[in-house]
């Protein structure tokens, strides 16, 4: 109880609320952007293209943010990245067509990077030595929590509303999480030399094993929170947002009660496990087309980023070096994932189905399993 109490402390906190509301805004357009799209006419190809857009933004800004979390506090960049993202949200109800919005999703990725970045490092920063994946599996929640009410509050607000409330809604949490951020500390940067940051290169070497492992299962999520919503519809289901809530309770209790198992084992041994369920989960859905089943896979996808994602971030810690350009270094193959997954599974369903589709992404998963066994489990 005492380390617990060590790593709630008040900045932890405050990060914490403001992370969570700030994904709550993200979150609710998960599964209403992509039908929003698709009741505007857009083909699937186009669909994937523009919600992928938004990682790709967000992949190009965080090794620049990284590097500059090595001299600058990180509440600076979550005070812009909050503007930015609240700009966004209210310009979608003005983005008509594919250009205008094409930049709007931009602005979002942008700002998403800013502001996600710069908390992760954060959060590193203050965590207790010895604790760093209790306090990042404590952490994360704060995204399981908003996957689990977002997207349900998404789909609510546009099958009794309309999308202009949705957007007015993810800019009015915008603004609250931007008021809880400038209540954070103004933290002292301590001066960090080391050539391989000073020298331009903007990624952290030391983390490009756990980031591309990460890359993988972001691929999957991309993907499945792309067209996921799309396949719910067309086999009845009303509300797809239910899918997510799923996986995000099991990704609760799955941190809460199973959060000190990441500082009591080798990362390893958490990290290959945790693979499984990504490529069961998506066997299973490929023959899926029924609520009961949809909870089943929504069970069984949650059980594998409940301890890999966190593993993956304190093994890339581990491995030596600042935590910004750690942590920019690991989104950004996060949102590499996440911007290919839709655009390449778009290109797949247009040429196929849904069921080779959701095949692929077990393959994708497969991939990730052999990749662990022969380039860091072997070595």
């Amino acid at each position: 109880m005492e380390m617990i109490r060590k790593i709630l402390s008040r900045e932890f906190l405050l990060c914490f609320f403001t992370q969570f509301i700030f994904t709550l805004a993200t979150f609710s357009l998960i599964p209403t952007l992509p039908i929003y799209l698709l009741r505007r006419g857009a083909p699937e190809s186009e669909i994937g293209l523009l919600i992928g857009c938004y990682a790709i933004a967000s992949l190009i800004t965080r090794p620049f943010v990284g590097k500059e979390l090595l001299y600058k506090p990180e509440k600076y960049f979550m005070i812009f990245g909050g503007l930015l993202f609240a700009l966004a949200s209210i310009s979608y109800i003005f983005a008509k067509s594919f250009w205008p919005f094409l930049l709007v999703r931009v602005l979002h990725g942008v700002g998403y990077a800013l502001f996600t970045t710069a908390s992760f490092t954060l959060i590193t920063n203050i965590s207790p030595e010895g604790h760093r994946g209790q306090s990042l599996g404590f952490f994360i929640l704060a995204f399981t929590i908003s996957t689990a009410v977002a997207p349900p509050l998404g789909m609510f607000i546009i099958n009794h509303f309309d999308f202009i409330y949705l957007f007015l809604t993810c800019f009015a949490l915008s603004l609250c999480s931007l008021f809880i951020t400038t209540k954070l500390s103004k933290r002292t940067v301590a001066p960090f030399k080391d050539s391989s940051y000073s020298d331009g290169f903007f990624l952290s070497r030391s983390a490009i094993r756990s980031s591309i492992l990460g890359f993988f299962p972001f691929f999957i999520w991309g993907a499945l929170t792309t067209f996921f919503p799309i396949y719910a519809v067309n086999n009845g289901v009303s509300n797809p947002g239910f899918f997510f809530t799923i996986v995000a309770i099991i990704l609760i209790f799955g941190r809460l009660f199973g959060g000190r198992i990441l500082d009591l084992y080798s990362r390893e041994k958490i990290i290959m496990p945790s693979i499984f369920p990504y490529i069961i989960s998506m066997i299973i859905l490929s023959f899926s087309k029924t609520l009961p089943m949809f909870i089943l896979v929504a069970i069984i996808y949650g059980i594998g980023p409940a301890f890999l994602i966190p593993a993956l971030m304190v093994y890339a810690v581990e491995r030596g070096g600042h935590p910004g350009p750690i942590m920019g270094t690991f989104n950004a193959m996060n949102d590499l994932g996440i911007s290919l997954g839709p655009v390449i599974m778009g290109i797949i369903i247009q040429a196929t189905n849904f069921k080779i589709m959701f095949l692929c992404l077990a393959l994708t998963g497969f991939i990730n399993l052999v990749y662990f066994y022969l380039f860091i489990k072997k070595r």
